[in-house]
């Protein structure tokens, strides 16, 4: 069985006092988690860089106690890792399939994790008793399904933050029209890890319109 190589020198500037927790994050997914078939073997190698410190750099845009939903969480990437840098964000990870859902609140538990939650459900699931600020996704699917999915569980002036590749600009152009449609009311691009990771991190931001007057109608609580 394969371990999690050693963190970059980069994993202290972004973890701070919290990489032993990381680090104890990335061998559950260098082992239970690749035996769960969350992670290919081949991605153990580059298990920092690719995995754990773009996922976390994703933290830089949410504001201090915030609550997040973290959409089709998978192997809690970027949802975890978000959760392991900043102890402020209270996570909920999104996960339909049981045997995922169950790593997950496996290894939250053993992280101490006590601000992170596991759901096992659709996002369509969740429309009625689920509202926050912020949801976060990753490799979860195009821009214009990933909008329909997400937005909704989205309280009045909140914000998607997708994690995406090197075409994000080019798939917001592509997707433009159905994103609107899904209720975003603006798109922008973010780069982080510029001058810290060789491959900086490109992250797409949807915001929906915010509420006319607190209390308005229908307008939902966020979740605890």
């Amino acid at each position: 069985m394969k371990h999690a190589p050693a963190p970059p020198l980069a994993a202290q500037t972004v973890f701070g006092d919290r990489l032993p927790l990381a680090m104890r994050y990335a061998e559950h997914l260098a082992t239970t988690g690749v035996q769960h078939g969350l992670l290919g073997p081949r991605e153990v190698p580059r298990l920092w860089p690719r995995h754990l410190l773009n996922c976390a750099l994703l933290a830089d845009l949410i504001a201090p106690d915030t609550h997040v939903a973290d959409l089709g969480s998978g192997a809690g990437l970027p949802g975890i890792a978000i959760a392991v840098r900043r102890a402020d964000l209270h996570v909920v990870l999104i996960e339909p399939l049981l045997r995922r859902a169950q790593w997950l609140r496996t290894v939250v538990a053993d992280l101490g994790l006590e601000q992170v939650q596991v759901r096992r459900a659709r996002a369509d699931e969740l429309t009625l008793d689920l509202a926050v600020p912020v949801v976060v996704a990753r490799a979860v699917a195009p821009l214009d399904r990933l909008a329909a999915w997400a937005l909704p569980l989205l309280i009045p002036g909140g914000e998607l933050l997708a994690i995406k590749g090197a075409t994000a600009a080019e798939e917001v152009e592509r997707t433009r029209r159905a994103v609107l449609a899904a209720g975003a009311v603006s798109t922008q691009i973010h780069t982080l890890g510029v001058g810290l990771m060789p491959d900086p991190v490109t992250v797409v931001r949807l915001r929906t319109p915010p509420a006319r007057f607190p209390g308005a109608p229908g307008q939902r609580s966020v979740t605890r």
